[in-house]
């Protein structure tokens, strides 16, 4: 079990999440192909929730800038959104350390890229996060999913609405989860629907059903 977990918002996922949510204090995989893009609206919900706190939304190392219009109509405060933009392996670690150590970040999204971690730089990730009850998700190509990893949840986007449960602690793995649209909200931009503003708009192809 977890010292805290929050639910994602959406019913069939939690119950089969141990805890019953998200869990934090702890780091959390989000494995896919390409920019991961599809898989960022399952987190909006809780960004929701955790607004209260008036603390920082990190997108450190994203590759595209999140949609303001989205981000406002989820009531997720744009002026809460911190962008960070290392250059190197070393700085993507050493801004996603500073930004969960210092606790002044609800939410601490992290893209990894193509590099190669040890096990022990993530280890080191995951224990600065057991010291806050804050969000930590890094986001992974699909290559790392037969790495070994310390993050307690690791999930992977398997199609459209669609997750797999590769590793949970305490937990059943190999579960897949649809996430019905009965759960979006009505008259709003809906969980994968994600347009995003990008430095290279030429490499990123969103579809719409």
């Amino acid at each position: 079990t977890y010292r805290r977990c929050q639910s994602t918002g959406y019913q069939n996922l939690d119950a089969v999440l141990t805890g019953g949510g998200w869990p934090l204090g702890n780091t959390v995989e989000m494995l896919s192909d390409g920019y991961g893009l599809g898989s960022m609206g399952v987190f909006l919900p809780l960004m929701k929730k955790l607004a209260d706190r008036k603390q920082w939304y990190a997108f450190i190392n994203a590759p595209c800038t999140p949609y303001a219009p989205l981000l406002e109509a989820r009531g997720i405060p744009n002026e809460h959104v911190l962008l960070v933009h290392p250059e190197t392996k070393e700085e993507i670690l050493w801004s996603i350390e500073q930004a969960i150590k210092h606790n002044t970040c609800c939410t601490v999204f992290a893209w990894l890229g193509n590099h190669r971690y040890s096990y022990a730089e993530l280890r080191k990730l995951q224990l600065a996060a057991t010291e806050h009850d804050n969000l930590v998700v890094l986001f992974r190509p699909l290559q790392a999913e037969n790495e070994h990893a310390p993050a307690c949840l690791r999930l992977k986007v398997t199609g459209y609405r669609e997750l797999e449960i590769v590793k949970q602690r305490g937990g059943k793995q190999q579960i897949r989860v649809n996430l019905p649209a009965v759960d979006d909200l009505p008259d709003q931009p809906q969980l994968w629907e994600l347009p995003l503003n990008t430095r290279q708009p030429q490499l990123i192809t969103l579809a719409y059903p």
